[in-house]
């Protein structure tokens, strides 16, 4: 009986593991596709970060040069955010780990992969695409 529980514990964990590389990839993915369609509007998306986290425009600017990439700043304002610390804190974090990805910048400051608090990271509000509202609705026009 020992050695089947031994057996399920070590499967269990290998792929615990396997999971972990690609929901980090996963984010690592959300923020590329946040790069190219900042760069197709860098001041609209500018301005979007700037509504979405309360942060002077010129402050948003600063965080893009400080991480270089305007993905890379969602995230910092996105992780803060979802962690209620301050931005300079992610930022210090993303930058001893920044070839790493943020699947483990994000485990390093506590947000587990797979979480409620990993999946908010992706949540796009103004700064991506916006979330459509679909369904039907007391407020849905006919």
């Amino acid at each position: 009986m020992k050695g089947y529980i031994k057996v399920t514990v070590l499967i269990i964990l290998f792929v615990g593991l396997g999971l972990l590389p690609a929901m980090a990839g996963e984010l690592d993915d959300f923020v590329n596709n946040l790069n190219i369609e900042a760069r197709a509007d860098r001041d609209g998306f500018r301005m979007r970060l700037s509504t979405e986290f309360g942060i002077a425009s010129q402050r948003v600017g600063v965080v893009i040069g400080d991480v270089g990439s305007p993905g890379d700043a969602y995230m910092c304002l996105r992780v803060a955010k979802v962690l209620n610390m301050s931005h300079e804190r992610v930022i210090a974090e993303f930058r001893k780990n920044k070839g790493k990805g943020w699947g483990v910048i994000a485990k390093n400051l506590g947000i587990k992969p797979g979480s409620r608090e990993f999946h908010a990271l992706k949540k796009r509000g103004v700064a991506g695409k916006p979330n459509k509202k679909t369904g039907k609705g007391k407020n849905k026009k006919k």
